[in-house]
């Protein structure tokens, strides 16, 4: 689809104007969890990794790109998913899990150590494996 498709203004987020409990418990418990997978990730992934690079966190955000595309396509485009379980879906278990903090915080650190070369292709192959891992999810969720 291209950029004048009439879906390019979706809302993730539930669209109510009063917050309602059972989307914040979503939201709270999904973050949860997604935070509690993300230090997993980041733990095993660490140990096997012995590079300047930072994987952990690259790993990390390329597959919840890849989830969320799953997610959307799968659950909120085809079959409606009430706002409650979107809402602690993409806001809390990948929000939780993704870190674009943490991203950009490394990639401040890398160019101040005077890496610039991984920095830039740490933050450029990070953003392009992530549109292009959402864009994969987006199709395997569509086959859902």
């Amino acid at each position: 689809m291209g950029l004048a498709s009439n879906r390019r203004h979706r809302l993730i987020a539930p669209t109510d104007k009063g917050v309602r409990m059972p989307a914040l418990l979503a939201v709270a418990v999904g973050g949860s969890l997604g935070s509690i997978a993300r230090y997993g990730a980041d733990k095993f992934i660490e140990r096997r990794s012995f590079s300047i690079f930072p994987w952990s966190t690259f790993a990390i955000n390329a597959t919840g790109c890849l989830l969320i595309g799953i997610v959307i396509a799968a659950l909120v485009d085809r079959h409606h998913t009430p706002a409650w379980v979107r809402a602690g879906l993409v806001m809390g278990v990948l929000g939780g899990y993704t870190t674009f903090s943490t991203f950009a915080q490394e990639g401040h650190s890398l160019f101040e150590e005077g890496r610039s070369t991984v920095a830039l292709a740490y933050l450029l192959g990070s953003v392009i494996t992530g549109v292009v891992a959402v864009y994969a999810g987006t199709q395997i969720g569509r086959l859902m």
